[in-house]
């Protein structure tokens, strides 16, 4: 969380505001805020009407400080083609504390030496040691991490708490950074690719049956598919992440190619003369092999990621998750739910691929 502001005090103040909402809501751990302030600074106002009862102005005054405290720059050294800044200030044993400050001496038009006590209200007060800024705004960051409960449901929770129970001054305004804004950022990205994708998706398979039933039964089956890893997450615990949503758009992509697989093989049994339920059966047998080892490959490939829980793991565990366990209920859905769901939607004028003795007669015409 990022609050931004002008006043320092004002911007710790509500950050510890919200900190103590934060505490009360069910998975926020380790709270804490990037303080901005705890650095003494000694603090010099101008009096005024003094500095001109003495007959000095302002500017003299700020060029005494600098020149006893910070150093100025008076002149400068040669050495051969080498610059060098010569400056000068008071020693340390007259600028180390802040009676020796005020102790400073400023000389008046009338020859008279005025320490700087009888010119400025000199006082230490607790400054700012970091200032943040972005935007060119300051602000102060209240870091928290999400454990034992999901990202979003969390920080959707907090925004909702801290909103209606921290009031902010006028011009102050509240930004949730982070992971979260990373995921909100990921999700409309993904809101947008999916449809595109699946659209484009279904004018490839008709590009490839050319037939809209095989494309609607294949579909229908691919909206299934994520069942397999919705069921690992919730055997795991695994809470729902980015990752875990690229793969399942790995699992649709697998259960696509399945399905291509599939009904492509069984339109070929029943276009040499198998009865449906026959091409449906035969296929679903012949095409396990494959299929089966397709799956295993990715399912023993991404094992080790689905148990790590070493550092970086947050990452890819739940992806290797989803498609685990998607691939081991698609391998079902493959050889159970594909021919039965054909079996109901085929017709005897389906649009099926030429046979081969069409293909052998073409050949022969055109010789």
């Amino acid at each position: 969380m990022k609050l931004f502001g002008t006043d320092l005090k004002t911007l710790e103040a509500k950050a510890d505001e919200m900190q103590g909402v934060m505490s009360q809501i069910p998975g926020v751990a380790d709270l804490g805020t990037f303080q901005v302030r705890g650095q003494p600074n000694i603090n010099l106002n101008v009096d005024r009407a003094a500095a001109d009862r003495f007959g000095i102005n302002v500017a003299d005054i700020q060029d005494a400080v600098e020149t006893a405290v910070g150093g100025k720059a008076l002149t400068q050294v040669l050495i051969l083609e080498q610059r060098y800044d010569l400056t000068v200030r008071y020693l340390p044993q007259f600028r180390q504390s802040v009676e020796d400050i005020k102790n400073i001496r400023i000389l008046a038009p009338t020859g008279e030496r005025v320490s700087l006590a009888q010119l400025c209200n000199i006082s230490l007060d607790d400054g700012a040691s970091t200032i943040y800024r972005e935007g060119n705004s300051r602000y102060i960051a209240i870091k928290y991490s999400v454990r034992g409960r999901d990202l979003g449901s969390t920080v959707r929770q907090a925004i909702d708490e801290v909103g209606r129970k921290v009031k902010l001054p006028e011009g102050y305004h509240l930004d949730w950074t982070g992971e979260y804004e990373s995921q909100q950022r990921a999700n409309r990205r993904l809101a947008f690719i999916v449809p595109i994708t699946l659209l484009l998706m279904a004018f490839i398979l008709y590009s490839a049956f050319s037939s809209w039933k095989w494309v609607g039964l294949i579909l229908a089956v691919v909206a299934l598919s994520p069942l397999g890893g919705f069921l690992s997450l919730l055997i795991t615990g695994t809470h729902f992440s980015v990752s875990s949503g690229l793969g399942f758009l790995a699992l649709i992509g697998v259960s696509v190619e399945i399905g291509v697989i599939m009904i492509e093989y069984i339109n070929q049994l029943r276009t040499r003369g198998l009865p449906v339920r026959e091409a449906a059966k035969e296929g679903a047998q012949l095409r396990l092999r494959p299929i089966m080892m397709t799956m295993l490959v990715a399912t023993l490939g991404l094992l080790p990621a689905a148990m790590s829980h070493d550092i970086g793991s947050d990452s890819q565990r739940p992806f290797a998750i989803v498609i685990v366990g998607g691939l081991i209920v698609e391998l079902l859905v493959s050889v159970i739910l594909w021919p039965t769901l054909y079996v109901f939607s085929a017709r005897p004028g389906d649009r099926l691929p030429p046979s081969e003795q069409s293909f052998m007669a073409e050949g022969e015409h055109v010789d």
